[in-house]
């Protein structure tokens, strides 16, 4: 079958494929950056142990549970608290792709749910505190800053950063089908993001810099 998009019936009718269910919550709010710049939404991810950002959830067995009570499991074990997932909140569900010489048969569901301010503020307290897989498979929560600063710094900054999978464009889909951020200042985000990746992986390639990573290394 060809990787794309299909409906949560269709996924769960696939032999021999395993199911990810990730989510993310978001929020609305009236803080503000520095007293002056509006942050309008709370936009949650998690920084992962394999130093990629990405969103919590995790594997789910459909013939044990529903992927939505499979989904609030893995909530309760990375984030602290069993954050209740319906089925109106699963707004995409695909085939991942293949990877150069490996196949992983995984379906992936994305699922994205609003919550009150106050409701994420003790999602991430729970976080650090009470969840169980805090320091190991979850390193943290992190908010994404949906603003651009005078300097360039913020979204664009966020989005040159390294992402597992495919999560970088569920956040950048979910920020345009919500309407977090204008379409114009996330098209400008995104090219800036570009940009200081391709500047980040010259500064790599610079001799003086290869020379000190590989004293270290040895």
């Amino acid at each position: 079958m060809a990787s794309g998009q299909m409906s949560r019936a269709e996924a769960l009718e696939c032999k021999g494929f395993r199911h990810a269910c990730h989510v993310m919550l978001y929020s609305d709010t009236e803080s503000q950056l520095f007293g002056k710049t509006p942050i309008k939404h709370i936009v949650l991810m998690q920084m992962r142990y394999d130093g990629l950002l990405g969103f919590p959830g995790g594997l789910v067995n459909p013939s044990e549970e529903t992927l939505e009570a499979g989904l609030t499991r893995e909530l309760l074990e990375e984030v602290g608290l069993a954050v209740p997932i319906r089925e109106e909140d699963l707004v995409e569900t695909c085939i991942a792709p293949p990877h150069p010489g490996f196949n992983p048969r995984l379906i992936l569901h994305f699922y994205v749910k609003k919550m009150e301010e106050e409701q994420i503020r003790e999602l991430e307290k729970a976080a650090t505190t009470t969840a169980v897989d805090h320091g190991l498979e979850a390193m943290g929560m992190v908010r994404v800053p949906l603003y651009t600063t005078k300097s360039g710094g913020g979204l664009p900054n966020f989005l040159s950063q390294s992402f597992i999978g495919n999560a970088r464009t569920q956040l950048v889909t979910s920020l345009r089908r919500l309407h977090l951020v204008s379409p114009g200042e996330l098209q400008r985000a995104l090219q800036n993001s570009l940009r200081m990746h391709a500047e980040s992986a010259r500064s790599l390639n610079q001799p003086h810099l290869s020379v000190s990573l590989h004293v270290q290394v040895e």
